[in-house]
């Protein structure tokens, strides 16, 4: 059997579908995307708000070696690079998982997130279970309050609109290449190279779950996140990441 789509208008979250089916021996490629969620979640289990006019899908990608993290990152950066060919400003991938548009005057914005969550599969061995939102042309009326000057969409970057079919298209066809990259040595390094190009943030002062660290220095070669403070350098390897906006 090979891969399948599996469309909804509403489903509760679509990563939790994919992680099923993922379980039960679903092949590389399968897909599952709905027109709104209403658990959708994030990284930590953050709530991901999934109104409908954006993108909403997960896929099953074959798992990288277990002591790989920088996946997650690689299709963030390959979303900046790619969604932001024809945009209005530069977008940037922000650690460990976000991309955003970074204008010059304005405030970062959030355009898309990336999570990934590793499980058993009977046919792969090992599946990375891809959850990829993106904000295409959704009212921002469709947000709470407190998050609608932190969002941004498609349909103010780029002219005309794409609509969320074509998005789709774009992303399945990066997700699977970033994936298959990921388990090749050299793929990696290109992967590696495109996320430090990608990277937003180096230089600015950065905190991890509300703690300060110090400055954002670089990404090392295993995806973590350097920092520097006061001459000592601590890589970060997972935590809610703030970055200061003023250089």
């Amino acid at each position: 059997m090979g891969p399948v789509r599996e469309f909804y208008e509403e489903i509760p979250s679509t990563q939790d579908r994919a992680i099923d089916l993922a379980r039960s021996g679903a092949p590389e490629g399968t897909v599952v995307v709905a027109r709104r969620q209403t658990r959708g979640r994030g990284r930590a289990d953050h709530r991901w708000e999934s109104p409908g006019g954006g993108l909403h899908l997960s896929i099953v990608l074959a798992a990288p070696d277990p002591s790989e993290t920088l996946l997650p990152l690689a299709l963030g950066a390959a979303l900046a690079e790619e969604l932001g060919r024809d945009a209005r400003c530069a977008l940037r991938v922000k650690w460990p998982n976000d991309v955003i548009a970074v204008a010059p005057g304005s405030r970062v914005r959030k355009l898309a997130g990336v999570l990934v969550d590793r499980v058993a599969s009977p046919s792969l061995g090992a599946a990375a279970v891809a959850g990829i939102g993106v904000n295409v042309s959704v009212d921002p009326a469709a947000y709470p309050t407190e998050l609608r000057p932190l969002i941004i969409g498609l349909d103010e970057l780029v002219a005309p609109v794409p609509i969320v079919e074509e998005v789709e298209r774009t992303v399945v066809a990066l997700a699977l290449r970033t994936a298959r990259a990921s388990r090749d040595p050299k793929g990696r390094a290109d992967l590696l190279a495109r996320c430090r190009r990608e990277l937003w943030g180096i230089g600015r002062a950065a905190s991890i779950d509300g703690r300060s660290v110090g400055r954002i220095v670089e990404l090392g070669d295993d995806g973590a996140l350097w920092v520097e403070r006061a001459g000592d350098r601590v890589a970060i390897r997972a935590g809610d990441l703030r970055v200061e906006e003023s250089a």
